[in-house]
């Protein structure tokens, strides 16, 4: 007995074959990530930093998130944590604090390095959340936009979070 099939039974196995990849092409396409375009508006202030130890800065952070890089543009929430700066990068903690919008009284946590001299200044890990977020998990690009001027006290950056949530 041959256990090599005739092309005719090859032809008529193909049309299964092809819906069947379709389905997992479809289903790795829809990985059931949710996308957020935000922006963090981050006020410079000057601190003492610490020259007693190889470690450039530690400090807390309480930053605005807004829809947009216009200081205008809708509030969101916050951005609090804190920062480990070390030469050319910082190890940050974020809880993305939302307020306002469709995730309104919802947190993301963020959590990484940040390297201070990269085109996408930081890819970080989203590592938890509450509220609509509970049991997140994914990834956040970062990029900052411009350096302040004399004229502003603040810093934008741009960023990019993709998150699935729960199971």
């Amino acid at each position: 007995m041959s256990t090599a099939s005739s092309p005719a039974a090859t032809l008529r196995f193909l049309p299964f074959l092809a819906a069947a990849v379709a389905v997992v092409a479809a289903a790795a396409a829809d990985d059931g990530m949710t996308h957020l375009h935000l922006y963090i508006h981050k006020t410079v202030v000057a601190g003492a930093g610490n020259s007693s130890s190889s470690f450039d800065n530690v400090g807390a952070i309480d930053d605005e998130l807004r829809e947009a890089p216009d200081p205008a543009s809708q509030y969101l929430g916050r951005a609090q944590g804190f920062e480990l700066g070390i030469p050319a990068a910082a190890c940050t903690v974020l809880s993305l604090a939302f307020a306002e919008g469709d995730y309104g009284g919802s947190t993301l946590v963020v959590y990484g390095r940040a390297d201070l001299g990269e085109a996408v200044a930081a890819e970080r890990a989203v590592v938890g959340g509450t509220g609509r977020f509970r049991g997140a998990r994914g990834y956040s690009l970062m990029t900052k936009l411009g350096n302040p001027t004399a004229g502003t006290a603040a810093v934008v950056f741009e960023m990019d979070l993709y998150v699935k949530i729960g199971g």
